[in-house]
């Protein structure tokens, strides 16, 4: 069962799978689309349009502006931004204010199972990949490869996750996850999960 606190501002026009909790002043604009069983925290907000998949969480005061597309089971950690200006401001060179119509919003892509920690800010136009995670403090401003792990301003890569979010570990010529057991072989500058006969 859907449940959404009294003080969140969702629209009509929204869509809200079922099973998805909304919490205090969260705000939902019009055409957002929210799969299924997704937990929206205090004060977060999703632009118009902008489409989650099921399972997500988006933690207190994230932002994630239009046109954000996040697939299934994305985290975005407290107060983590996902940007859509490319030249951001608040006036044209002549001195009037923009309007909607003076800019083309970029978006970010958010693949399944990635997680942006706390206070990240994601620069669009990129993509996180599968799986990836972006530590905490992070500004990733170019594309994220599935299962990597970046940290830094600006993110740079330092390893590789697997699913649970641990940390590989190196096992001969493949990575191995120490909690799941589950094994990663390189290829090139990419990770692919092995296949098992």
């Amino acid at each position: 069962m859907t449940s959404v606190e009294p003080s969140a501002d969702v629209s009509e026009r929204a869509s809200i799978g079922a099973g998805t909790r909304i919490w205090h002043l969260a705000h939902i604009r019009e055409d957002a689309s929210l799969g299924e069983n997704c937990t929206i925290g205090r004060g977060a907000y999703v632009g118009p349009g902008v489409h989650i998949g099921s399972n997500c969480k988006l933690q207190n005061y994230s932002l994630v502006y239009e046109p954000a597309r996040l697939g299934e089971g994305v985290f975005i950690g407290p107060a983590a931004v996902l940007t859509n200006d490319t030249y951001p401001r608040a006036v044209s060179p002549d001195g009037v204010l923009k309007s909607a119509d003076d800019w083309t919003p970029v978006g970010v892509t958010i693949e399944d199972g990635a997680a942006i920690g706390a206070r990240a800010v994601c620069v669009a136009p990129i993509t996180i990949g599968k799986w990836a995670t972006v530590a905490a403090g992070a500004v990733v401003v170019k594309d994220v490869p599935a299962f990597a792990l970046v940290a830094g301003v600006p993110a740079r890569q330092i390893g590789w996750v697997g699913k649970s979010g641990h940390r590989l570990q190196p096992d001969g010529d493949e990575l191995v996850c120490p909690e799941t057991g589950e094994r990663y072989i390189k290829d090139g500058d990419t990770l692919k999960e092995a296949r098992r006969a």
